[in-house]
């Protein structure tokens, strides 16, 4: 592991950082005539990030949905989601999706993944609603790294109105969650979509983030070849191999909906 790389890939200005996505955020309420924004809090750091940049300057303007699914959403974790909203002052609602899944489920075929990304997609949907009825902006939470690897799901929390870190990369939203005062538990906790029980990212990708975020950045920034980003980072050229697979195989996930005809 390069650990240069690793250092150039953490060092940021996050006061800077902080600052441009404020503005942007009140920017694009101003120009939508939006009310303010909304967003699905999770207790882990992606959405923690977001909900502490809100409670800046736009504590007011600014909804939280807690969702979990009783049946598989670990408790701490739904804890750390109030913990934070009680202690930042945001407003809340609190929505167990379980009865919601249940009752698709009365009328679709079982399978364990489509059941995971269904989950994704109600608490979109639930977003929406309150979007809808309060004039509120969704934010996603997206993070560079997720993006590049299609590590959303499409439609689900791959949907929003407004997407605030997908430019930094896991590594940079950890440090930037130590700059904005997130609680330590929730930044050192392994990340998890939570869509089916004991589901960690890291572990479904193959790689911890130090090393997907490193080969992401000498892909994007350095515009490395994988042979290169192999040699400099001083890891297996087939791992490199596979986060690229995992790019090139999430496209259609970057991708506006596909037509047969050009405009």
């Amino acid at each position: 592991m390069n650990q240069e790389i690793l250092i150039e890939i953490k060092q940021q200005n996050y006061a800077s950082i902080t600052n441009q996505i404020e503005k942007f955020l009140l920017e694009q309420i101003e120009k939508n005539k939006s009310v303010g924004l909304i967003l699905g809090l999770s207790g882990g750091i992606d959405s923690a990030v977001l909900a502490y940049l809100c409670k800046r300057n736009l504590k007011e303007k600014t909804m939280v949905i807690i969702m979990p699914d009783a049946e598989i959403t670990p408790e701490n974790e739904t804890d750390d989601a109030l913990k934070i909203v009680e202690l930042i002052g945001l407003q809340y609602k609190l929505i167990d999706i379980k009865p919601i899944v249940d009752e698709y489920l009365k009328y679709l075929e079982p399978s364990d993944r489509a059941k995971g990304n269904l989950r994704a997609r109600i608490r979109t949907n639930i977003l929406y609603y309150y979007a809808n009825t309060k004039n509120l902006l969704v934010l996603g939470s997206s993070d560079k790294s997720e993006y590049l690897l299609g590590y959303f799901t499409k439609y689900g929390d791959g949907a929003s109105d407004l997407t605030p870190i997908i430019s930094l990369y896991k590594l940079q939203v950890r440090e930037f969650a130590k700059f904005l005062g997130v609680p330590k538990n929730v930044i050192e906790k392994k990340s998890s979509p939570h869509l089916w029980k004991g589901h960690e990212a890291e572990k479904e990708l193959g790689s911890t983030y130090e090393v997907i975020d490193s080969i992401l950045y000498c892909f994007f920034e350095k515009k490395l070849t994988i042979s290169e980003t192999s040699s400099i980072l001083n890891i297996e050229k087939s791992t490199v191999e596979h986060i690229h697979q995992l790019y090139l195989n999430s496209e259609h996930k970057r991708s506006s909906q596909q037509k047969p005809f050009d405009d």
